[in-house]
């Protein structure tokens, strides 16, 4: 298997993986060439990508000719002036010209920047001053392609804009000059320290800051596909993602590749539909879904009975902790357990249910060996197994393939989670005694109530066993008496109305069901949650809000 140039896989147990589990990475790897290219000579005919969109269009594209469009683009980009470290923003939604700009840019050894095509010109102008973005290509999006003339008039740049979908004012066409542009490519040279990919962080609080990472990055993402997504040359992989989340990066292009799988991409312009999550996965026979927690939600809500998801033989989950009624409905209805895993922004897949475990439900997996995380408490010790700790990971034999370089120009950012030896995700976790780690949540999440320190994953979790609760959220109340109480601020599913009564209904399922010093002591129900472009719950924006009223 193509794989085998950069790590063994056939290990028969997670022992022998975590002890023996090795990436190679070669010098000056850079995945335009090492990987694309590569899977064009020795696979020109297999499909790279099957792409549809909410408009019943489609194109498949194999790899000899995703190796064409890219060398197009790579002459296109750098006709206009794109060279070696160059940023070049991407706002493309799930558009096909996504990938073929994405592998471009690594050919020239320029720096991808993708974006949620949701920003607005406030949002752009931060994003154009604080990356100094050379070049921007966008979706054919009217209100964003104004947002970004407006932004780019407000601080001066960047002045290389391509948008999809045709000629307009302020913007080259972006599909026509890659129909025009030379086919001829030479390789050029990069460094495995080079920055290759850069991602605004979720921003739960605060401006986001730029996550850094280097040429090896997609090596990394070998355990995310290979080891967790469990990944075979031919399978047909959809996550669900926009390009201008990291998930993308996790699940659409760099791992599941280096696996030779074909990419299931599903462009969606309008309102997001679960039964058209569902119709994509019948309809193309797919193989391998993952998607964020927040997808499963509403998928189980749906009647999927009326769909054929009998192509599926592997199901993951991430983004956010799984809770236990997602994970038991979804086995009822497809057979099929999820698989979880975690992970970062920052970094590739660090825990996750592999395919040797046996999957306890809402547990995060055991550690990915390529990052060896470890628990430690306030004084950076390692803590004894059942207690909390942050999970960081140790760098005395540097800095692993996957893991961020650290903040774009912003080294005193870095020094907050790049020291004393260690990465620190800032997550905290447990771990049982058969090595499983189980979330808690952020370390500003936890509550501590009446001397109780409570994860809000587990009270959410003991909400969502509740058939009126379709998405809740978790949050620290300040009280005179115990410090902090425990607030939920809930979305209720359909046919069901908020009350008094229900409140304390909900408060006694809870304290029936966990701990009862967990219990909802206030309980608000809302139209819909805050979240981030990755469909983060902004628990800060509620904590905001409160602190408002």
């Amino acid at each position: 298997m193509f794989i085998d140039r950069f790590c063994r896989t056939d290990f028969s147990s997670y022992e022998e993986f975590k002890r023996e589990f090795k990436i190679n990475v070669p010098e000056h790897f850079n995945f335009g060439y090492d990987v694309v290219d590569e899977l064009a000579a020795i696979r020109p005919d297999s499909l790279a990508f099957i792409w549809c969109n909410d408009r019943g269009e489609e194109k498949r594209v194999t790899f000899a000719e995703l190796k064409t469009l890219t060398d197009k683009c790579a002459n296109l980009l750098a006709a206009r002036g794109i060279g070696r470290g160059d940023i070049v923003m991407t706002l493309l939604r799930c558009a096909w010209q996504y990938w073929i700009t994405a592998v471009a840019v690594h050919k020239l050894g320029a720096v991808l920047l993708p974006a949620v095509h949701q920003l607005m010109t406030k949002d752009l102008v931060y994003r154009f001053q604080a990356s100094g973005a050379k070049a921007v290509v966008c979706a054919d999006i009217p209100e964003l392609r104004g947002h970004i003339l407006e932004a780019a008039e407000i601080c001066g740049g960047p002045q290389i804009r391509l948008g999809i979908g045709g000629k307009f004012d302020g913007f080259d066409d972006f599909d026509a000059a890659l129909a025009a542009a030379p086919a001829e490519w030479t390789r050029r040279p990069t460094e495995n320290g080079d920055p290759f990919l850069i991602y605004f962080t979720s921003g739960t609080a605060g401006n986001p800051k730029m996550v850094t990472h280097d040429f090896r990055y997609p090596l990394g993402h070998i355990l995310t596909a290979r080891f967790w997504q469990n990944i075979n040359p031919g399978d047909l992989h959809y996550t669900h993602a926009d390009t201008g989340w990291a998930k993308s990066s996790w699940g659409k292009i760099y791992g599941q590749w280096i696996c030779e799988a074909t990419l299931m991409l599903y462009d969606c312009a309008g309102r997001f539909r679960p039964t058209d999550v569902l119709h994509v996965i019948e309809k193309y026979r797919v193989n391998v879904f993952c998607g964020p927690a927040t997808v499963f939600r509403f998928l189980i809500k749906e009647d999927m009975s009326a769909f054929d998801l009998s192509s599926l033989r592997h199901c993951c989950i991430a983004g956010e902790p799984l809770n236990g009624e997602v994970y038991n409905k979804w086995k009822e209805y497809t057979g099929l357990e999820l698989r979880e895993g975690f992970g970062m922004t920052e970094t590739a897949v660090l825990a996750a249910n592999f395919p040797w475990l046996k999957v306890r439900p809402c547990s995060m997996g055991r550690p990915s060996p390529h990052f060896n995380v470890k628990l430690l408490d306030e004084n950076g010790v390692e803590v004894e197994r059942g207690d909390e700790g942050e999970l960081c990971i140790p760098l005395d034999q540097g800095s692993p393939a996957g893991l961020t370089v650290g903040y774009y120009k912003d080294p005193e950012k870095t020094k907050q989670i790049i020291h004393d030896g260690y990465f620190h995700t800032g997550d905290v976790a447990w771990m049982d005694e058969d090595g499983f780690l189980w979330f808690v949540g952020r370390s500003d999440d936890v509550i501590k109530s009446s001397g109780y320190r409570i994860g809000p994953f587990e009270v959410e979790s003991a909400l969502m066993t509740h058939p009126a609760v379709l998405e809740a959220a978790i949050t620290a109340v300040p009280d005179p008496e115990r410090g902090q109480i425990v607030k939920a601020t809930i979305v209720l599913a359909k046919g069901f109305e908020p009350s008094a009564a229900l409140v304390k209904e909900l408060q006694d399922h809870v304290k029936h069901t966990t701990a009862p010093y967990k219990y909802p002591r206030v309980i608000e129900f809302v139209a819909e949650l805050p979240k981030t472009a990755s469909d983060k719950i902004k628990r800060s924006d509620l904590r905001s809000r409160d602190a408002a009223k």
